[in-house]
């Protein structure tokens, strides 16, 4: 089941990017805000969402969604989908090449098969339990790179002014002990670097659920380690990975912050 759940996730999401790489540095329509005034959506998220719930369910119409933009339905067979359609709306409504398509299946015991599709690259990231990670179909794997200060680490921010303040603090910490900083504004695409090498560690909170889903099983099918990082004010929580050894330092960090 697991490769026909992959198949259908690497389809769906690359239809979706095609979509949405037809409208990029296009005028965007429909832009709303949600969450803050900075907290944008689009049609091309809407849109991009439609498609791939109708594809996923003509496949696999028992299956349950849980999407970014509001589709929902319930499981009637156990595996339910998480989705973000358009992971990096800010950057695509400015023009900035760093968004992705976001696509995973879960059981009850956890991510099953995710998949990272970056239209802009043409690179699909795919990760399936107990099967390894892999960029266009070539295995990948996380650094083995565990002093700190050699690291480089991905992080991002949330459109919640509280949580930034608490971010900033972090930051702060953090960047004179790594090599340094990077902040892209796509989570997924964050999550996909970390597996093949391009960063060495990330941590960000609050995250969605759809931001992290498909990115940790991919990071953790590519031999790294994902822990749950607490979110401040009671959003939800977000995640710190890297290799067994760097996570363990980098987390020892971010969480002295919160002391």
């Amino acid at each position: 089941m697991t490769a026909e759940l992959l198949e259908i996730a690497e389809e769906a999401a690359r239809a979706a990017g095609e979509l949405l790489l037809e409208r990029f540095h296009k005028k965007a329509k429909g832009v709303d805000s949600k969450s803050t005034p900075t907290d944008l959506v689009s049609d091309a998220d809407r849109d991009s969402e439609s498609l791939l719930i109708d594809l996923i369910l003509k496949a696999r119409p028992g299956d349950g969604i849980l999407s970014e933009e509001g589709g929902r339905e319930g499981s009637e067979s156990g595996i339910t989908w998480v989705i973000d359609p358009l992971d990096g709306t800010v950057n695509f409504l400015f023009g900035i090449p760093w968004w992705c398509v976001s696509v995973a299946a879960e059981d009850e015991d956890g991510g099953l098969v995710g998949v990272v599709h970056d239209p802009v690259r043409g690179e699909t990231f795919t990760g399936a339990r107990g099967n390894g990670a892999s960029a266009n179909g070539e295995a990948i794997h996380v650094t083995g790179r565990t002093e700190l200060d050699r690291a480089l680490i991905g992080t991002g921010f949330a459109y919640d002014a509280r949580a930034r303040a608490v971010q900033a603090e972090i930051v702060s910490r953090v960047l004179p002990r790594a090599r340094d900083i990077r902040r892209a504004g796509s989570a997924a695409l964050d999550l996909a670097s970390l597996a093949c090498g391009r960063l060495d560690g990330f941590y960000e909170a609050p995250m969605e659920r759809w931001d992290k889903a498909a990115g940790v099983l991919i990071v953790q099918e590519a031999g790294g380690t994902v822990s749950e990082l607490e979110a401040p004010y009671g959003l939800s929580p977000g995640v710190i990975a890297g290799n067994p050894t760097l996570h363990d330092h980098l987390r020892a960090l971010v969480l002295e912050t919160r002391s």
